[in-house]
């Protein structure tokens, strides 16, 4: 009978974040301390959205040819690598990059509604015949727009961009495909199957068919901006924002060798499904994640992708208030909801806050947001799905 080995211990050494509120660890902070918000009422009304502040492509995608055969959510995606990259202080350094993995979760790429438009027009007047689509379809859509719709393109710009030329693998499934790419980086670096990896996601919310798909599910925030608590069954639902979010994850030894600072230790990763149809099934599945977790002596704070979607957030809201005294953070309420990056700005945030000594303020007036004085060590990462989906993250501060 042989020993089972301990699992190495994973540092979180890179952190890559644009969004609504800024690009980079330092904006991003101070936009939380500042509790501000960039929520846009009038250009998708009555939608509500968080648009991406303008990005310098360039900084971090050099090539034009790259950036213009790259949808938004690429180029968003693309840009937060290498921003994580720098903060980890990888960026160029092609042996490391060359043995690097990359985990990505993604969604299934971006529609051009002037094709879709012109085709849905024709059907309508009749000319929808065999030929005319074809025709169509053959000079209205650019020639890479069909591989563009893969989930996986954004996984190979990262790679031809940056050179991140290790093993590849991208996730779909909204929120709970980020969930599965974090908890599987991590072990196989516990595992030693991985040294480092780059894990995380983008999303580009400012489409109108998005808007229009989610709100044939009831989903989407209308009217007016309000923070995520704040958000009753008559006005529920999220507001999709545009952002990427993207971590290092390094073995201990690994980073050691290099010389790098760590934001914070990885400890567990959990995930699972609940039956949504069940009365409560979301909030005894959180408790049970909670329970698998290994938080010890109790976690100091929550950080929290709660969507604002209504049942999904009233069962969160339980499964909160069963461990009331714990300060939460709702990512929802600054970031607005950027599906699979949800989890990922969540781990950000909380290995942020670890390394800073300090949660960033509430911006709540429920009561379920409350200060926090003390230094955190140890915060919990939630993430619930709107549709489904359940998964819990513990971030520690790194002892010693």
């Amino acid at each position: 009978m042989t020993d089972k080995k301990t699992p190495r211990e994973a540092w979180i050494t890179g952190i890559g974040l644009a969004s609504s509120l800024g690009e980079g660890n330092d904006q991003h902070w101070d936009a939380l301390t500042a509790k501000r918000v960039n929520a846009d009422e009038t250009t998708y009304a009555p939608y509500i959205v968080h648009p991406i502040v303008k990005l310098s492509f360039d900084a971090q995608i050099p090539k034009k040819g790259d950036q213009r055969q790259m949808e938004a959510w690429q180029r968003i995606g693309t840009y937060a690598a290498g921003l994580a990259l720098e903060s980890a202080g990888v960026k160029g350094n092609t042996d490391i990059l060359s043995r690097m993995d990359m985990i990505v979760a993604a969604g299934g790429g971006e529609r051009d509604l002037d094709v879709d438009s012109a085709v849905l027009n024709a059907q309508a007047q009749g000319n929808a015949n065999p030929g005319l689509l074809n025709d169509m379809l053959m000079s209205g859509l650019r020639p890479t727009l069909f591989l563009a719709q893969l989930s996986n393109l954004l996984a190979g710009n990262i790679a031809i961009v940056h050179g991140v030329t290790g093993s590849s693998r991208t996730f779909m499934g909204e929120e709970a495909a980020s969930v599965d790419a974090v908890r599987i980086a991590l072990a196989r670096i516990e595992d030693g199957k991985s040294d480092i990896a780059l894990v995380g996601a983008a999303h580009n919310g400012e489409r109108k068919d998005l808007l229009m798909l989610y709100e044939f599910g009831g989903f989407n925030l209308k009217d007016k901006y309000v923070p995520v608590w704040e958000r009753t069954r008559d006005n529920s639902g999220f507001a999709l924002a545009s952002g990427g979010a993207f971590l290092v994850i390094e073995s201990k030894e690994h980073a050691l060798a290099r010389g790098a600072k760590p934001f914070a230790r990885l400890t567990n990763v959990v995930a699972d499904r609940a039956r949504r149809g069940e009365d409560g099934a979301v909030t005894a599945t959180l408790e049970k994640l909670w329970n698998k977790l290994g938080v010890k002596d109790g976690a100091e704070a929550i950080v929290t992708g709660a969507t604002g979607a209504a049942d999904v957030t009233e069962q969160e809201r339980a499964f909160l208030k069963s461990h009331s005294g714990i300060p939460v953070r709702a990512t929802g309420t600054a970031f607005g909801h950027v599906m699979e990056a949800q989890f990922p700005i969540g781990l950000a945030l909380a290995a942020l806050s670890v390394s800073k000594g300090a949660l960033f303020p509430p911006h709540d007036s429920t009561g379920t947001e409350i200060e926090m004085s003390k230094t955190p060590t140890q915060i919990v990462v939630i993430a619930a799905g709107h549709w489904r989906g359940e998964g819990m993250a513990l971030v520690e501060a790194v002892s010693g």
